[in-house]
């Protein structure tokens, strides 16, 4: 099974790891949708809803750049409306926009506290529940979340209670909605990096260059994400999985080309014991 022909809607496509998986499908020649809210280029944010369709069409694959902001619901009906329009189909949806704040409970305030959980939790719930209409129809319609295992060790509360909460929001979908849409054939799955990737959040929040160098390139979540989306949706669904484990359960024996900096001790990545 292949991703050839295949209509993807992807929240916040226009760099890092969204990106990643975008490229990853349009080798197949997918239909990706690119919904985030970047249109204008930013020296510290790069990359573009357009700049990213243009390299997906380079690799492939066929584009749709939509500037959605997914706090708002109307956005988000249109956006899959759109979509729909466009291609003719909706096969997978993958809920990638993520807003982080690693602040104690003094220190984040009611709009940072709001922003998280708006775009982690609230707009994973909503895209999903205005894609789901559209995923039952398809042959092998899968909603993959980038979402880490529900680990309660209160290790991954006590820094950062709010940014927690908001991820383990996002996992609770697919907790919930994995049971729910299995008599509709749709697989729900999180998928979560085993280590630091090198994205601007890393290079903006946690330590710059030098953090970039312990982590491993977006690409290795895109293989993982692959590897998920190629599954059949009734057999491979309410799965927590850890990019490094899927490839290595897929056959993947050097995971050493995914890191910045081949050797390097690697990071690793928040909710993991």
């Amino acid at each position: 099974m292949d991703l050839k022909g295949k209509t993807i809607f992807i929240t916040g496509a226009s760099r890092g790891i969204g990106k990643a998986i975008a490229e990853r499908a349009a080798v197949d020649g997918a239909n990706i949708v690119i919904a985030a809210k970047t249109s204008e280029e930013n020296p510290k944010l790069p990359g573009t809803i357009f700049s990213a369709a243009d390299d997906i069409v380079k690799l492939g694959g066929n584009a749709l750049a939509l500037k959605v902001d997914v706090r708002f619901d109307d956005q988000i009906q249109s956006a899959i409306e759109q979509a729909v329009k466009h291609f003719g189909s909706l096969d997978i949806l993958i809920n990638n926009a993520s807003a982080i704040s690693l602040t104690g409970t003094l220190e984040t305030d009611a709009k940072r506290f709001d922003l998280m959980n708006q775009v982690n939790v609230r707009a994973t719930y909503l895209v999903s529940r205005a894609a789901i209409p559209h995923l039952e129809k398809a042959q092998n319609p899968h909603i993959l979340n980038l979402s880490p295992p529900l680990n309660l060790n209160p290790k991954w509360f006590g820094g950062h209670v709010a940014y927690t909460m908001s991820k383990y929001g996002m996992s609770m979908c697919t907790l919930g909605m994995s049971a729910e849409l299995k008599k509709k054939k749709i697989a729900v799955n999180s998928l979560w990096p085993e280590t630091g990737v090198a994205t601007a959040a890393v290079k903006n929040l946690l330590g710059g260059d030098e953090a970039m160098k312990h982590c491993r390139k977006p690409e290795i979540v895109a293989d993982a994400a692959y590897w998920i989306l190629t599954q059949d949706s009734t057999e491979c669904t309410g799965n927590f999985f850890i990019d490094s484990e899927v490839l290595k359960n897929a056959g993947e024996s050097d995971l050493d080309k995914y890191s910045v900096v081949s050797g390097h001790k690697l990071m690793p990545d928040f909710f993991l014991d």
